[in-house]
């Protein structure tokens, strides 16, 4: 665990940096260590030290955290000194994007401004400010590294020669599971059903009246991120969008507009601009559900439908996830979950809520009942959860692990020369460590 946990600390304290209780702080500051131009405070260093306590319980009984946190810093302060030196750019609106998601999720954690700028010690507008300058940094070093530091690779022999170095020493496969999923947001009451249509009945009129798309669109759509672009979606790829709206768009020639789609977002009217291979480039106009006028025992009551006809041997739940499920991503995949390429999703990685479904799950083929799930930043939505195979915790093997063998010689290997990597930096970047950690 230590080492998978110090592994990728480095990758994380760029990212953390500043996101600490305002107690540790309080104290007077010292400098810890200086790297070319920028400075490490012990205060940086209690910070990270009481994230990684929060995050990471088993840290508290390393005594070496400290010193590890300390030389994690200075690695990248060294890359980040480079990278400045090397004039590397970053996208400053993907900058912008990720610090505004960054800091909705950190609100969402608050109930109110004051209570997070009291937790944190700082004003509001420096807070933001220390969010995108933390992920400008981290783009920064991400962009070094790619191009300085190459992909690492292992041959079979390698792999061989760790296996039988570390064979007595190699983590335990942790217990996994094939899982699928069929998610279902609250269906909407009639009641909204019957606003939105009317709604975009209305729009619906106006077109065929001489209307202009792209006016329509900004004076009337609820979807907020294409109303003020004229309804314009872009280029999109098969499956990036609800199966009902991707289908409607490409039965259209360019051009064409629809008639009135359903999706479960609500009801659209959809125009297909053109087309380039096996992308589509559409506009559209929404007339969205009111979603606090929802009816779950409906809901519930389809889920329990579909889990009763699976079961029976009337169809699979793979067809029964392509045309019901609201997750796209997995419904194009019959509903199966995967994390990474890989369909096996370790057991203990997952949500608690999600863990105590999955137990309750014993042979394969087995379907959860209709179960409400509630995620931290987002609308609750209902679910079946079906169980395609588990493999338990084992002693890793060549041949049933080779895959998880080659990938920790490769880290290995990538960590080597890495250490490598950075000791060559340092001749190029003065370092000087003030701290007795």
């Amino acid at each position: 665990m230590k080492k998978v946990l110090f592994a990728v600390l480095a990758l994380l304290m760029i990212a953390m940096n500043g996101y600490a209780d305002a107690s540790a702080s309080t104290s007077l500051d010292r400098i810890a260590a200086i790297v070319g131009n920028e400075i490490i405070l012990d205060s940086d260093i209690r910070e990270q030290e009481l994230m990684l306590r929060l995050q990471y319980p088993d840290a508290k009984n390393d005594p070496q955290l400290r010193k590890k946190i300390l030389d994690n810093m200075v690695t990248q302060k060294i890359i980040l000194t480079k990278a400045k030196i090397d004039t590397v750019k970053v996208d400053e609106k993907s900058v912008e994007e990720q610090a505004a998601a960054r800091y909705n999720s950190l609100r969402a954690n608050f109930p109110s401004v004051q209570a997070m700028e009291s937790r944190f010690g700082l004003p509001v507008n420096r807070l933001k400010q220390n969010i995108r300058d933390d992920i400008r940094n981290q783009q920064m070093i991400d962009a070094f590294r790619r191009k300085h530091f190459r992909e690492v690779n292992v041959s079979y022999d390698e792999t061989m020669a760790f296996y039988q170095q570390e064979r007595g020493r190699l983590p335990e496969a942790p217990e996994t599971v094939s899982v699928s999923q069929l998610i279902k947001m609250p269906l909407v009451a009639d009641a909204a059903r019957v606003e939105a249509l009317d709604k975009i009945k209305a729009v619906q009129q106006q077109l065929a009246a001489g209307g202009n798309f792209a006016d329509l669109a900004r004076a009337y759509s609820d979807d907020p991120g294409s109303r003020q672009k004229g309804g314009d979606l872009g280029f999109t790829r098969k499956g990036e969008l609800v199966p009902s709206f991707e289908q409607a768009a490409s039965d259209l020639k360019p051009g064409q507009i629809s008639g009135i789609v359903e999706s479960r977002f609500g009801y659209h009217i959809i125009q297909l601009i053109g087309k380039a291979g096996e992308r589509m480039h559409t506009r559209h106009i929404l007339a969205m559900f009111d979603r606090s006028k929802t009816d779950a025992p409906a809901t519930i009551a389809l889920l329990k439908s579909i889990r009763e006809e699976v079961l029976s041997g009337k169809t699979t739940f793979a067809a029964m996830a392509e045309k019901y499920s609201d997750d796209p991503a997995t419904a194009a995949n019959g509903g199966l979950i995967s994390s990474g390429g890989r369909s096996g999703l370790e057991v203990a990685g997952l949500r608690p809520e999600l863990q105590k479904i999955i137990t309750g799950l014993k042979n394969k083929g087995d379907i959860s009942q209709p179960e409400k799930i509630q995620p931290e930043n987002s609308a609750p939505f209902y679910a079946l959860f079906m169980l395609n195979s588990r493999e338990p915790a084992h002693a890793l093997t060549l041949e049933r692990d080779f895959a998880r063998i080659e990938e920790l010689a490769m880290n290995r290997k990538s960590q080597e020369q890495f250490n490598a990597w950075i000791e060559s930096l340092k001749k190029e970047v003065m370092v000087q460590v003030m701290s007795d950690i």
